[in-house]
């Protein structure tokens, strides 16, 4: 009896998984040990403010390039170039507050570097992933980054205690450097499929790049030619596309918004210090983590049962996420407690995780070809709904202290979830409305 060989495209997305939870590790590792290190500095909170917040301006800006230059030279091969360009400047640049030019290029840097990651990652699973296990597929990736955000913010302020900040970017830039050799040693582009109906089903070969110009065989034996051009206008104007950059805007206002003030209420709307929880802070990201792997397998067992179509699975899932995550979003003013507030924001991050088995996920069923330029779209628009609610956020907060409204008030704070709640109902009648689970680009 032969022995059953490990399918190639599970160990694509294993190391897509394991690419995403480093990324993050690197994401929170950056702001503990620069925090600590500015904090020892004597750096003000405008200049910190500058230097955490430089990263999400190159991770904009490089988004839909990812996605274009994924689908003209390969995700695969980006993907790795990503990887050594951060893990490199994690390595060499050295971690000094008070030189602050050279810091924010390096922040620019590894922004830009992340931002091909995504765009990457889904052209590389649209390659190889059939669309029966795409759900769970995408799923288990994108869950890498909660994970990574819970082992860093766990694991890593006891580095910087015992080690110093600068420790921080080594270790950041090794565990980039040890992914970037697997992924050499490891990954490789889809072989030709032995599955007769691959291509129509928008996978495999049939998706890999075509440099410039393609030939095709025509029916008296010759050749014809044609050159490959991304419907950057049809997929603009798409409302299926435009659907999903909907959803991917308000998931990641909430969740930066969640991320980057949820412990400033803490400490100053319930009067809580951080050290005190332990481990309990993690709980919101290790719902993430849980609730994303769920959603991505209820989601193929819909499809794949045909008990759903694809269009029904991804609105019903995303609609769940949504509405559910905007009831726990808008009722975290209520709680005047340490366990109602985790319990209210574990809920709306799960549920919001939930539901990426919709939107995140519907890139590569309406255009497996161009996953990752959409993904390119889409995320960029979620990196600029961090910037504009992180940002907003601290306006809200400072309006309410000119008010001389006291922060520990939940009255300073509603507005702060409020937002991002109504955000998650128009977003899910969005999708109900436009998105779609058919192919409508070839």
């Amino acid at each position: 009896m032969g022995s059953v060989k490990f399918p190639k495209r599970y160990l694509i997305v294993i190391l897509t998984f394991i690419c995403t939870c480093v990324c993050y590790v690197e994401r929170v590792g950056f702001s503990i040990a620069y925090t600590v290190a500015a904090d020892a500095a004597g750096v003000n909170q405008s200049s910190k403010g500058t230097i955490l917040s430089t990263f999400y301006y190159g991770y904009a800006c490089s988004q839909v390039p990812g996605g274009w230059v994924a689908q003209k030279i390969g995700g695969r091969r980006v993907l790795l170039l990503s990887f050594v360009l951060w893990s490199l400047t994690c390595a060499l640049v050295p971690l000094d507050p008070n030189r602050v030019i050279m810091l924010v290029i390096a922040r620019l840097l590894v922004g830009v570097a992340q931002g091909f990651i995504f765009p990457s990652i889904h052209t590389v699973l649209a390659q190889w992933v059939p669309p029966h296990e795409r759900s769970r597929s995408v799923s288990l990736t994108t869950s890498g980054m909660y994970l990574g955000a819970a082992m860093g913010m766990l694991v890593l302020p006891s580095l910087v205690k015992f080690n110093g900040p600068q420790s921080v970017f080594l270790v950041e830039a090794a565990l980039g450097g040890m992914w970037s050799i697997l992924w050499f040693m490891y990954a490789s582009d889809p072989p030709r499929s032995d599955h007769p109906k691959a291509t129509a089903a928008g996978f495999g070969e049939s998706l890999l790049p075509i440099k410039g110009i393609q030939k095709m065989k025509v029916e008296n034996g010759g050749n014809s030619v044609r050159t490959l051009k991304i419907p950057w206008k049809k997929i603009i104007l798409s409302m299926p596309v435009w659907a999903i950059v909907v959803n991917n805007f308000t998931f990641h206002y909430a969740l930066y918004v969640l991320m980057n003030w949820l412990p400033t209420y803490f400490e100053l709307g319930l009067q809580l210090s951080l050290q005190e929880m332990g481990s309990s802070k993690m709980m919101p990201y290790l719902n993430m983590f849980l609730f994303s792997n769920i959603g991505g397998v209820v989601a193929d067992h819909l499809i794949t049962r045909r008990i759903l179509s694809v269009t029904k699975t991804r609105k019903v899932l995303n609609t769940i996420g949504f509405i559910v995550a905007s009831f726990a979003l808008m009722a975290i003013p209520l709680f005047r407690t340490a366990n109602g507030v985790l319990f209210c924001s574990s809920v709306a991050l799960g549920f919001l995780a939930l539901g990426r088995a919709g939107f995140a996920v519907n890139h590569m069923d309406v255009a497996p070809r161009y996953a990752g330029i959409v993904m390119g779209v889409s995320n960029t628009a979620g990196t600029l709904a961090g910037i504009i609610g992180v940002e907003l956020t601290g306006q809200l907060l400072e309006a309410a202290k000119s008010a001389d409204s006291d922060l520990s008030s939940p009255d300073s704070w509603r507005a702060v979830f409020v937002i991002p709640g109504l955000l998650c109902v128009f977003s899910s009648v969005v999708f109900v409305l436009f998105s779609t689970g058919e192919r409508i680009f070839d």
